[in-house]
């Protein structure tokens, strides 16, 4: 298993959610909001109150996914969040070791 995670623009998020929802065993996703700033441009913030608030909006999307799905889910990711300007996004793959459903079946189970 691998967990796929990217940060996107934010109007992006809902036809990434439509998009991956047409993926066979499409597993999931949890949505959080972030901020956060790229690499450093020309302009750079004058004075203290530009630099606290030199932060762009961006959405960050988790996915949990079995091996073989990774590729599409990535390639989804990337072709729905590129529009081909500076700060569209970042996508990476991170591998997980151990995952456990928590639902009924793992209430009283070694793990839990």
């Amino acid at each position: 298993m691998k967990e796929i995670r990217a940060i996107i623009r934010p109007n992006k998020l809902p036809k990434l959610r439509t998009m991956l929802r047409h993926l066979p065993g499409f597993p999931g996703m949890t949505v959080s909001k972030a901020e956060g700033f790229g690499a450093p441009s020309r302009h750079m913030p004058h004075n203290i109150k530009e630099e606290l608030t030199d932060y762009s909006a961006r959405t960050r999307v988790e996915i949990v996914s079995p091996d073989e799905q990774v590729d599409a889910i990535v390639q989804c990711i990337i072709s729905v969040a590129c529009t081909g300007q500076t700060g569209d996004g970042l996508v990476w793959v991170v591998p997980i070791e151990r995952a456990v459903f928590i639902n009924k079946t793992t209430v009283g189970s070694p793990y839990g």
